[in-house]
């Protein structure tokens, strides 16, 4: 009993700190300090960086693939690491993926893919297909089932491809349990790292954009592109917010383009008046 105590109490103890960690610019340093049991565990954005695409796994099927099996030059990829038996954190981060992913117009396996990965290389790829069957119907899109992939491996591979792309995380030998972050991971059609987003909730909007960042003009339609324009993330924010200076120049730009258009119509009209009184004289 007391075994189950101190694990809900830990876990609960992780979810709280991450969620304190989004909601005020407290540095890790600071958290590190004051709960033990997360120390080591962090994210370090390497932003820009491409993650080894020949890292083995094994998919929900039971298949050897690599990662990079995964980027084919043109979808983005989501990308999630945790495992798929976290009591409570992990379990926050998939809800939060699919809440947000239920709402995209985008469709993954469509238009992006999802790959989920497993820090524990105790769990086999039986225990992936049974949660990849219960997330896939709880999302309940039918796109999604070639398009989100659930993986294991040794702990070699994972701990490459976690250090890739920044992903720290420690095992509690006192509850048995992985301690760390909530982040997802978008990244673009041949592998590097575009965007970090953090917590267990994700902003439509944010991953939306994100996508299209990571796609690198891939996905998405004209509008989208305009639209993502005239927004920029904030780190800061930790989102992505309106850009003033490409509003503006946007804006400038449509009344420019109004403008011309006027003064284009009115010679038309002007020419055309010139040449009926022409037309009319000579007659």
């Amino acid at each position: 009993m007391k075994n189950k105590s101190g694990l809900f109490l830990t876990c609960s103890i992780w979810v709280y700190v991450t969620l304190v960690v989004l909601a005020l610019p407290v540095s890790a340093q600071v958290i590190e300090d004051k709960v033990p049991e997360l120390e080591g565990v962090d994210v370090i954005e390497h932003l820009g960086e491409h993650i080894p695409l020949d890292l083995v796994f094994t998919n929900d099927l039971g298949q050897q693939v690599t990662i990079g099996s995964y980027f084919d030059e043109e979808q983005p990829v989501l990308l999630m690491l945790g495992y798929y038996e976290c009591p409570m954190l992990c379990n926050l981060v998939f809800n939060g993926i699919i809440n947000s992913v239920k709402e995209l117009k985008l469709l993954p396996g469509k238009d992006y893919k999802m790959v989920s990965v497993s820090i524990n290389h105790r769990e086999d790829f039986n225990l992936a297909a049974s949660k990849k069957a219960n997330y896939l119907t709880a999302l309940d899109i039918p796109s999604a089932k070639d398009g989100w992939s659930f993986l294991t491996s040794d702990s070699v591979q994972v701990k490459k491809l976690a250090d890739a792309v920044g992903f720290q995380y420690k095992y509690d030998d006192n509850i048995k349990q992985y301690a760390h972050p909530a982040v997802i991971y978008l990244l673009s059609p041949n592998g590097k790292i575009s965007r970090y987003l953090y917590g267990v909730e994700y902003k439509v909007n944010d991953l939306r954009f994100g996508l299209l960042e990571a796609s690198e003009g891939k996905i998405g339609n004209t509008i989208d592109r305009i639209i993502l324009f005239c927004y920029h993330y904030d780190p800061d924010a930790k989102g992505y917010v309106v850009f003033a200076g490409n509003v503006m120049r946007l804006g400038g730009a449509v009344t420019l383009v109004l403008v011309a258009g006027m003064v284009g119509l009115l010679l038309y009209r002007e020419r055309r008046k010139k040449k009926k009184t022409i037309s009319a004289a000579a007659y």
